[in-house]
């Protein structure tokens, strides 16, 4: 009996060896764009965790010199207010001492002739006068120019030299004051600034931590509420000496007011007309000088002989 073979059925020489090598080359092909994705996502995390590790020590960096910053800015505001005080302080004890010393001289003079003569004008009062005399003098003397400043009677120009004089001396009252007023307003509100920024990286470093215990929270958010303190304590000494200079010169600046009417009142019996105080000798001033001087001595050796008697 003869066997029929089926050519279908009958499997090539060369498919079996190319089928296994076909096998065998396509999972290495498909492999390899898995693993390069493995490898940059692990480049990834590593990239990750060493950022996540630099950007709290530099916010803790950055926090720490801001708050410093703002802790010197509080210090130089501070500074600049005490300075202030103490150079207003002086400014007005001596302007107090030089208007009363002058006030007693011009109205225990004989008449307005001889207070034009007294020759001491220290002192804002002592200038304001010394305004008003030299406008008298000019225009008795005839040296009045015609233009518009000088435009007006004599009375008109007195007034108006008189206030020009006053002005000049509210500004150099209130020099200074601005600067007061500036760090009184704004140093809480830079104390509190420096506060918040503290209170931030505070709270990045105890969420790197990752405790929130009482011993890790209150040091550095404590240390962050000294700017607030800081701030809060150069506000309030700038605030009290701004109030208190304030109301000093507008005490001084009604004295100047009523000085510069009782002026134009005196002037106006005299009818705008006061004489060229004349040239003294150098040995005349020097005489009452020593008089004046002798005089100041006898009053102060009175209490004395009064306590040994």
């Amino acid at each position: 009996m003869t066997q029929t073979t089926s050519p279908v059925s009958q499997t090539p020489p060369g498919a079996g060896i190319a089928n296994p090598a076909a096998s065998g080359i396509a999972p290495g092909i498909t492999d390899a764009p898995a693993g390069a994705a493995q490898a940059a996502s692990a480049a990834t995390e590593q990239v990750a965790s060493a950022a996540s590790g630099i950007a709290p020590a530099g916010s803790d960096i950055t926090s720490a010199v801001i708050v410093d910053g703002t802790l010197w800015v509080l210090i130089g505001f501070s500074v600049a207010t005490w300075a202030l005080i103490l150079i207003k302080g002086i400014q007005h004890l001596r302007i107090s001492h030089h208007n009363r010393v002058f006030s007693k001289q011009f109205w225990g003079a004989q008449d307005f002739q001889a207070a034009a003569a007294l020759g001491t004008y220290a002192g804002p009062a002592g200038r304001v006068a010394q305004a008003g005399f030299a406008t008298l003098i000019e225009a008795d003397g005839g040296t009045t120019t015609h233009d518009l400043e000088h435009t007006g009677d004599r009375q008109e120009l007195l007034d108006r030299r008189l206030r020009q004089q006053m002005q000049k001396e509210r500004g150099a009252l209130e020099s200074g004051l601005a600067i007061l007023a500036t760090v009184g307003s704004i140093s809480p509100f830079v104390g509190l600034f420096g506060t918040v920024w503290g209170i931030m990286g505070a709270l990045t470093s105890i969420s790197k931590s990752g405790s929130a215990s009482l011993d890790v929270v209150a040091g550095p958010i404590g240390e962050a509420l000294i700017a607030t303190a800081v701030g809060i304590a150069v506000a309030v000494p700038a605030v009290i000496a701004y109030n208190f200079f304030i109301r000093r010169n507008k005490v001084i600046w009604a004295f100047l007011d009523d000085f510069a009417i009782d002026f134009v009142h005196l002037a106006l019996k005299t009818s705008f007309i006061i004489k060229r105080p004349a040239a003294r000798p150098a040995a005349s001033r020097l005489a009452d000088a020593a008089g004046n001087r002798k005089h100041i001595l006898n009053d102060e050796e009175l209490p004395a002989k009064g306590a040994h008697a």
